[in-house]
């Protein structure tokens, strides 16, 4: 097969983490001669980075590697990521994917196709290339580095993969394998390299974010050392984390993270249910009590912090008692946010043999309930910015109501827009928020 600018198609599917990769096979892929070009008919190589979090996402994963077949049937089509752990007994029985790659060998993307080229240049019948290690016997970090970023004002550092905490309805433990943290003097490259670039934002990412260096041993690394070495970099104005688990947020965590001016006081804690005997079935790690707890350690040192979070309705054995106490517990903690979700049943879980599953119906009228509650919620949090001066990141320009303004965020991610004809992007400017647009998006005066 003719190896010269060949022509590859990226296309993602899932988490930040599987963003951050993608973007760095593309570079990887680039830096090599190759063309990258939109994920559209007359690609050479389409790459799909898969996700496998429900049935739903594997569903997808399958839809768009056979989009890809379908695009260019003599193309090689390529199923990367979660999806290619944990559905191998469809994956090596569909013929539309010629190469497999697992997680922690994506680095590994260029010699993978050479040997999908030296196996299949003199064959009219092609040799499919499984390059898959036992992702849940590995410790080795897959060290994976970001030259430039898609995004223009926020650049997301990827610091560790893996997991150990086998929620009853998770899958990602068996996709992603056990916890594996970055070299924090690794990290430390990677930020400066994006601070050199004129990024001004960092968001600290992973798999299990909280898990940072546990892997280690004790007396080592954890989280708030890469929070540290992160907003030591010159240039970096900010630092955001991603989703951190409730457990973290102790008094001497958030006793260094209080001496951190960039950090960001926006806090998505996962919650998942605010009733203990559901979080028990779950198999979460703590209690309603002890994520309260949390909640007020964040608030003594940061009063209007953003504290955002994940709710799922449904959840096997679920009652109107236990939904109804999550509804009040929801309310208690005066959440900025929450991302609502319907249980999902994921083959190869706990959950999913689980008796007592809840009705779509009764799901979908739950995640109204709840949804309704947010909306109210997210409105009170936003009103308390009314009148206020905000610190805000500008990103990109927007037309509302005929008018330009230039949309941004606060460092408790919240939009912010401000009309503006001179070009705001990547610059942080202090505003007055004068009113909400839209139930959603707060407008300023310049």
């Amino acid at each position: 097969m003719e190896r010269i600018k060949k022509k590859v198609a990226l296309h993602n599917l899932g988490c930040k983490v599987n963003a951050y990769e993608t973007e760095a096979m593309e570079q990887i892929l680039k830096n090599a001669g190759y063309e990258i070009v939109d994920f559209e008919p007359g690609a050479d190589i389409y790459i799909i980075n898969t996700c496998t979090v429900t049935n739903i996402a594997d569903r997808k994963s399958r839809q768009m590697l056979h989009k890809a077949k379908k695009m260019n049937p003599d193309a090689i089509v390529v199923a990367a990521g979660c999806y290619a752990e944990t559905g191998e007994d469809r994956i090596n029985k569909d013929d539309t994917i010629d190469i497999i790659v697992g997680n922690n060998k994506k680095r590994d993307i260029l010699s993978i196709l050479e040997e999908y080229y030296g196996k299949n240049d003199a064959k009219s019948i092609r040799e499919k290339v499984d390059a898959r290690i036992d992702i849940n016997h590995t410790s080795e970090y897959e060290e994976m580095t970001l030259e430039q970023m898609h995004e223009h004002t926020r650049a997301y550092i990827k610091v560790q993969d893996g997991c150990n905490q086998f929620c009853s309805y998770c899958i990602i433990p068996y996709a992603r394998g056990r916890v594996r943290s970055r070299k924090i003097n690794d990290i430390k490259k990677e930020v400066t390299a994006i601070a050199d670039k004129g990024f001004k934002e960092v968001v600290i990412t992973g798999i299990h974010v909280s898990s940072y260096g546990v892997d280690f041993g004790e007396d080592r690394e954890r989280l708030i050392d890469v929070i540290e070495t992160a907003a030591s970099v010159d240039g970096i104005e900010r630092v955001r984390l991603s989703s951190l688990e409730p457990r973290i947020i102790t008094k001497e965590f958030m006793d260094r993270l209080s001496h951190i001016k960039e950090i960001c006081p926006h806090f998505h804690l996962s919650l998942q249910s605010g009733c203990d005997t559901v979080l028990k079935r779950m198999n979460r790690k703590y209690t309603t009590a002890e994520y309260l707890e949390g909640c007020r350690c964040i608030r003594n040192i940061f009063p209007n912090a953003a504290i955002t979070t994940d709710i799922i309705v449904g959840f096997p054995g679920e009652t109107e008692t236990e939904f109804n106490t999550t509804l009040s517990f929801a309310r208690e903690v005066g959440f900025a946010e929450i991302h609502v979700f319907k249980y999902s049943k994921r083959q190869g879980t706990v959950a999913a043999a689980m008796e007592n599953q809840v009705d779509d119906l009764l799901k979908a009228e739950r995640s109204r309930k709840l949804i309704e509650l947010e909306y109210e919620l997210r409105k009170d949090y936003r009103n308390r910015f009314l009148g206020e001066n905000k610190e805000v990141l500008f990103e990109q320009s927007e037309i509302i109501d005929g008018t330009q303004y230039y949309t941004g965020f606060t460092k408790e991610y919240v939009k912010i827009a401000a009309a503006s004809e001179e070009n705001l992007t990547n610059r942080i400017i202090d505003i007055k928020v004068k009113e909400i647009y839209n139930h959603e998006i707060l407008l300023a005066e310049m």
